[in-house]
């Protein structure tokens, strides 16, 4: 089992993602994802998303809010991915250049036209709601065979 966080920094209209073009052997590479990773020892779902996201791009995020929660069944192939979705609004700093890919600020009405896996097709519009989520996405080998989800 693998917890992580995914965040999604907006600015206005527009939203920060990841193109995931630098790491070698990455299960994302080549797809737009919003900034997260892997919880350390003893770290709440918001210190994560916090750390990961000023490592990941150099931002310092404030509060972030909690939209909902992913259960990826065996998704990289070797365990079970639970992760925690968040946006935020207000952050500072300054964007670096990400070892995990570019970082690029995309309008909000283009986002669903970026290269995404296609279970952030559907969660993503979920972010922009005032309902809280959980989600189960099966994936094989890459494709999306099934989702369900409660809105709360």
């Amino acid at each position: 089992m693998q917890l992580a966080t995914l965040c999604y920094l907006m600015d206005g209209e527009r939203t920060l993602m990841l193109h995931r073009i630098k790491k070698k052997n990455d299960v994302h590479e080549g797809k737009w994802n919003g900034l997260g990773g892997k919880f350390e020892a003893g770290e709440t779902p918001e210190e994560c998303a916090i750390r990961e996201v000023q490592e990941e791009s150099g931002l310092l995020m404030k509060s972030p809010r909690m939209h909902g929660f992913i259960t990826f069944p065996m998704f990289d192939g070797k365990k079970d991915w639970y992760v925690f979705l968040f946006t935020a609004r207000e952050f500072e700093g300054e964007l670096i250049d990400s070892l995990e890919g570019k970082l690029e600020w995309i309008l909000n009405d283009q986002l669903l036209k970026l290269n995404l896996w296609e279970g952030d097709r559907i969660f993503i519009p979920w972010l922009f709601q005032e309902k809280f989520f959980s989600a189960k996405f099966i994936y094989e080998n890459g494709n999306l065979k099934n989702y369900s989800v409660e809105f709360y």
